[in-house]
């Protein structure tokens, strides 16, 4: 007679689970339909990216100076990209805060301030050659390894001004991480001082600068021009974003970015800097500059370089600046500037700098905005620029002493006027011959 062997019935149970759970949950791993790999990289967008936090205390990097602050950058960079968020209290800055490509740097909104120190100035002891990597100074207090430094003569101002890091020292000599980019000589007063941006961003594509304040500390630092200065300064940085930030009392402009494509600031506040508010300049295309405030700095509130183009400008509020509200001039055509407010500067409140026909900044149009209680004509038009459009702007002057809403130079080409509201002393002053208009 035969046997059959009937397994345990805990056994069975065990089997048929694990068969009916094999069955349902396979996984399937596959790609989907919407996954693309990335533009420059061999791998699709990862929902989660390297994120750290600098703080005082309680954080991943934990510190009070730019020193951690670029530490915890460079190692995000390093990563690929991602976010560092920045706790509330003061940082100071020995050097700028130097950002990479694909880093958001935040901070906690009108909490994390970045404070430059107190600069120190010296006269060079040994001419300063372009290429130079090095600089000899006369007194050499205040300067050591790793202080930012800007280097210079009576000949070398904006792009000809050297900005870099000190890497070492040898007594009075110094070295720097970047080439001087001009002779500095001793005869023509050749200076170096501890002067530099203050979150500044070279070469990168993609950063983000979000809710930070930057603090000049104007009154202990001597100036530093906005072709290589400001309190944020963007050089050949594609497609940053700034958002949420104010910068004040900057020995220079408050926001400059250089040959800087596709930059976008918004919401950020720049006021009493000692020199331009705003600074999109020397070739920078299609910037939009939205909803910022520029008020009580030293010159212009918006100041259009050279050849800024394609640009939009809109809801902004330039106040109680040292010289024009907007200006714009060579080569910069083809912007659109929309409900802006500009009032109470101390030039005109629109100023469109003179320039022959080849440099004008032609096809620029302005309308929806309010241009008010400005020190010359409310708007004024110079050089021989041609297809600027007006509409739907209002410009007031309720000042005791009045002048024009509109003036119109000699020289100037076609100018399109629909829907503008004038009160003024004289509505429009137009100075051209008959035939252009």
């Amino acid at each position: 007679m035969a046997h059959t062997t009937v397994p345990p019935i805990p056994a069975i149970i065990v089997l048929l689970a694990s068969t009916s759970w094999s069955a349902v949950a396979t996984p399937d791993f596959s790609p989907k339909l919407q996954e693309r790999q990335l533009p420059k990289a061999m791998r699709s967008e990862m929902t989660e990216r390297p994120c750290v936090t600098v703080g005082r205390d309680n954080a991943d990097f934990t510190g009070e100076d730019n020193r951690i602050l670029q530490a915890a950058v460079d190692y995000v960079a390093h990563l690929g990209g991602g976010l560092v968020e920045i706790g509330e209290g003061e940082y100071l800055m020995h050097d700028s805060l130097h950002l990479r490509s694909n880093v958001t740097v935040r901070g906690v909104k009108g909490k994390t301030i970045l404070r430059k120190t107190a600069s120190s100035l010296s006269a060079l002891a040994l001419d300063g050659d372009f290429g130079e990597e090095q600089i000899t100074l006369v007194d050499p207090n205040g300067f050591a390894v790793g202080c930012g430094v800007a280097i210079w003569d009576r000949g070398a101002g904006g792009f000809h001004t050297t900005v870099a890091r000190i890497i070492g020292r040898n007594g009075n000599t110094f070295a720097i991480d970047r080439p001087l980019m001009s002779d500095c000589m001793v005869h023509n007063e050749a200076k170096a001082a501890t002067v530099f941006p203050v979150v500044s961003s070279y070469d990168t594509e993609g950063v983000r600068i979000e809710n930070l304040v930057i603090d000049g500390n104007k009154e202990a630092n001597i100036p530093l021009n906005g072709c290589r200065g400001g309190g944020i300064f963007l050089y050949r940085a594609f497609g940053t974003v700034i958002t949420g930030c104010l910068v004040r009392n900057y020995n220079g402009d408050g926001i400059s970015f250089q040959q800087s494509n596709d930059v976008t600031v918004e919401d950020c506040v720049s006021q009493d800097n000692a020199a331009l508010g705003l600074h999109p300049g020397s070739g920078s295309q299609r910037p939009t500059i939205r909803r910022c405030v520029a008020r009580r700095n030293g010159t212009d509130g918006l100041f259009l370089c050279w050849r800024v183009r394609h640009g939009l400008f809109e809801d902004n509020l330039l106040e109680d600046n040292g010289q024009f509200g907007i200006s714009i001039g060579h080569k910069d055509s083809d912007n659109l500037f929309r409900r802006n407010s500009s009032h109470r500067n101390k030039a005109s409140g629109v100023f469109l700098r003179n320039e022959s026909l080849g440099m004008a900044p032609h096809r620029n149009r302005f309308e929806d905005n309010k241009i008010a209680d400005n020190g010359g004509p409310e708007i004024r038009i110079r050089g021989e620029v041609n297809d600027l459009a007006f509409v739907g702007n209002e410009i007031h002057d309720t000042r005791e002493d009045r002048s024009v809403g509109i003036l119109i130079e000699e020289n100037v080409g076609p100018v399109h006027l629909q829907d503008n509201t004038i009160e003024a002393q004289q509505q429009i002053e137009d100075k051209r011959a008959s035939g252009r208009k």
